[in-house]
C-alpha cells in the first residue's frame, strides 16, 4: 500500500523545508505550496491526503484563514497546524476554524507523525461502511450528531435514507440546532462525497456581488475585474451546495438561483455563453418559508424547487435526555484542545443546567463549555464555574418552573439513570418513573 500524499503549506521557506525534510524520512509523499489558490484547486482533484499549515511568528491567523477555506469546501480532510505561537486564543481559534491538530514548533517529528498517523486513522474509519441505522453518525469534520433520543434517531434514519439520492434538501430548525451538520451528513454519506462541499451563506451576499460570487466573472466584466475568475456554484461542480439561511435571500438573488436550478446552467458575468453545472442542492432556514411565501417575501416556485426532502430539527428543549452525551462530546474536545483533563459535572451543577431551556440550542451549550474551559475549572465542573451571565438567566425566577418531563430529566442525570433513586427524589413509584420514560420516549445513550 502507498504510502500518503501529505501538502504541506508555509510561506516561510525555512520552515517549509524543514517540514519536508523531516517527513520525507518517514516514506511520506510530498507536495509543497504556498499558493492558497493552488490547495483550492488540488482539493478539486481529489489530492491529497492530509495537509499540513507551518506558520512562523505571526503567520499562524493566515493560515488559520487558509483552513477556514478548506473547511468550505471539504469538511473530512485532515488538517494539522504547525505553529510557532502557542496561546488560549489561538486554540480557540484552531477549533473553530476546522483543524484537527495543533503542534507548537520546535516539537520532534515522532509527534508530528504520530499527529498524522492519528488523523488518516480517524479519516479511514470514518470512510467504512456503517449499518444503515447509524449512516448519521460518524464523526464529520470533528463533528457528528451527538445522542440517541427517539426524535435524532428518527432524523438519522431518514437521512440514512436521503443522502444516497440526488434530491434536494430542506433543512429547517431554530438557530444552532444543527442545520450545517446535517447538510455536511447528507453530503459526506452520498455518492457526491469525494467531490466539493460549498457552504453559501445566503445572509452575507449582497444583490450587487451576488452574480460575480455565485456564477464567477470573465475578465473585464467589470471595474476591477483584472482576470477571470470561476464562481462558487461552478467550483463545486459534481459535488453539493449548501444554501445557508435562505430565508434571508433577496427576491433578485432567489430568481437567479431559480434559473440555475432549473436550467443547470450559470451564466458567467460578462460571458457569452453559459456553461454546465451539476450541484446537489441543501438549503437551510430558521424561517418558516411556506409563511413567507404567502407574504410573497419567497418565491413559491423556489420553495417548491427546494422542498423536496424536508428536514425539521427539533430545538435541544425537546430532546433534553441528549444534554449528557452532549456533554461528554464537547467536554472531550475541549480537553484535547486546552490540554485539561475535566471528567464532568458535579451532581448540582448537572442538575441546575437541567432545568435551563437552551434557547441557543446545541450552539449555546458548546459555547458555555467553551467559556467554563477559559477559566481553567476542576476535574468537576460546580457551580462557580459557570459564566456569571449564564447564571443570571437561568436564576430568573421566569425561568425557574421546570415541567414534568424536565423534573424527570434532572433526576435521572443526579441519579446516573437509577430508577429507584429517581422515584425517591420525586416522591414518585418506581412505576411512574418507568411510566413517564415511556410517555417522553427517554432513553439513555449507553442503553
Amino acid at each position: 500500500m502507498s504510502k500518503p500524499t501529505l501538502l504541506i503549506w508555509a510561506v516561510d521557506d525555512s520552515l517549509r523545508h524543514s517540514l519536508k525534510l523531516g517527513l520525507l524520512s518517514y516514506g511520506y509523499r510530498i507536495i509543497e505550496s504556498t499558493n492558497n489558490r493552488d490547495i483550492i484547486t488540488r482539493l478539486k482533484s481529489g489530492s491529497p491526503d492530509l495537509i499540513i499549515l507551518g506558520a512562523s511568528t505571526d503567520g499562524s491567523w493566515d493560515a488559520l484563514c487558509l483552513a477556514h477555506a478548506i473547511r468550505r469546501l471539504n469538511r473530512e480532510l485532515p488538517l494539522i497546524l504547525v505553529t510557532e505561537e502557542s496561546s488560549e486564543d489561538l486554540a480557540i481559534a484552531a477549533l473553530k476554524s476546522g483543524i484537527d491538530d495543533y503542534i507548537k514548533q520546535p516539537s520532534s517529528f515522532e509527534q508530528l507523525n504520530g499527529a498524522i498517523n492519528r488523523c488518516l486513522a480517524s479519516v479511514i474509519s470514518a470512510d467504512m461502511p456503517a449499518p444503515t441505522e447509524t449512516i448519521a453518525s460518524p464523526l464529520i469534520g470533528g463533528e457528528r450528531m451527538v445522542g440517541d433520543s427517539a426524535l435524532l434517531n428518527e432524523i438519522k434514519s431518514y437521512i440514512s435514507k436521503v443522502a444516497p439520492t440526488d434530491s434536494t434538501v430542506l433543512v429547517t430548525g431554530e438557530t444552532g440546532t444543527g442545520k450545517e451538520l446535517v447538510a455536511q451528513l447528507i453530503h459526506d454519506n452520498s455518492a457526491r462525497c469525494k467531490q466539493p462541499f460549498m457552504c453559501i451563506n445566503c445572509a452575507a451576499i449582497p444583490d450587487t456581488l451576488l452574480e460575480s460570487e455565485l456564477f464567477g466573472h470573465d475578465k473585464g466584466a467589470f471595474t476591477g475585474a483584472h482576470s477571470s475568475r470561476e464562481g462558487k456554484l461552478k467550483l463545486a461542480d459534481a459535488g453539493t451546495v449548501f444554501f445557508d439561511e435562505i430565508g434571508d435571500m433577496s427576491t433578485y438573488a432567489q430568481a437567479k438561483i431559480l434559473r440555475t436550478l432549473e436550467s443547470k446552467e450559470v451564466y458567467v458575468l460578462g460571458g457569452q455563453s453559459s456553461k454546465p453545472v451539476d450541484i446537489r442542492v441543501v438549503a437551510a432556514t430558521n424561517q418558516n418559508l411556506e409563511q413567507l411565501a404567502e407574504q410573497g417575501k419567497f418565491r413559491k416556485d423556489l420553495f417548491f424547487r427546494l422542498n423536496v426532502a424536508r428536514i425539521v430539527l427539533p430545538p435541544l428543549r425537546r430532546r433534553k435526555e441528549d444534554i449528557p452525551a452532549l456533554f461528554d462530546h464537547y467536554i472531550g474536545r475541549f480537553n484535547h484542545f486546552f490540554g485539561q483533563q475535566v471528567e464532568g459535572f458535579r451532581e448540582e451543577t448537572l442538575q441546575y443546567l437541567a432545568r435551563h431551556d437552551w434557547p441557543g440550542n446545541i450552539r449555546e451549550l458548546k459555547n458555555l463549555l467553551e467559556a467554563i474551559f477559559l477559566n481553567r475549572p476542576a476535574r468537576r465542573i460546580s457551580l462557580t464555574d459557570l459564566p456569571d451571565s449564564f447564571k443570571l438567566w437561568s436564576d430568573n425566577p421566569q425561568n425557574k418552573t421546570p415541567n414534568e418531563q424536565e423534573r424527570l430529566l434532572s433526576a435521572l442525570f443526579s441519579t446516573n439513570w437509577n430508577k429507584s433513586k429517581a422515584a425517591q427524589r420525586l416522591h414518585w413509584s418506581r412505576m411512574t418513573v418507568y411510566r413517564k420514560i415511556a410517555k417522553y420516549h427517554l432513553t439513555r445513550q449507553s442503553e
